[in-house]
């Protein structure tokens, strides 16, 4: 089956952070590539993904940070979202918030590190709960 998420933008730095292969930050960010899950954005995202992933402190080479990039707009769907009345404590991830509310009739996620800066929803999953979410399905 295939799943429909926004990426909330630390796990796309926790995945390219990690040398593992097998965290749950880099079996989401791979299940892109694989089909299994379909990254919705739009360009407010994508320049946010670019504006964190380019700071000094990450050191990122802009090979990867390209690639990443490129990979979420070939294998992902662009959403233009309506704005909701929600009020989050970081306006920066309303954003995020905005995008999956416009999927969720297609069950869309929102992954995310961050759960506390979300409204409590069983859409709203960490990697590793996404992680168990695509392994269920295939198992």
């Amino acid at each position: 089956m295939r799943y429909h998420a926004v990426f909330d933008t630390n796990v796309l730095v926790s995945s390219l952070l990690t040398k593992q292969t097998d965290t749950a930050t880099a079996k989401v960010v791979d299940a892109i590539a694989s089909g299994d899950i379909v990254p919705l954005y739009n360009q407010e995202v994508l320049d946010e993904y670019d504006e964190v992933l380019h700071r000094a402190k990450f050191s990122f080479s802009e090979q990867r940070i390209r690639r990443i990039l490129m990979i979420i707009r070939q294998f992902g769907l662009e959403v233009n979202p309506s704005p909701t009345s929600e009020i989050l404590a970081d306006r920066d991830d309303l954003v995020f918030y905005e995008i999956v509310m416009e999927k969720r009739n297609d069950d869309a996620y929102l992954i995310t590190g961050n759960l506390r800066h979300f409204p409590k929803r069983d859409f709203i999953v960490t990697p590793a709960e996404m992680v168990e979410i695509l392994y269920k399905d295939q198992g």
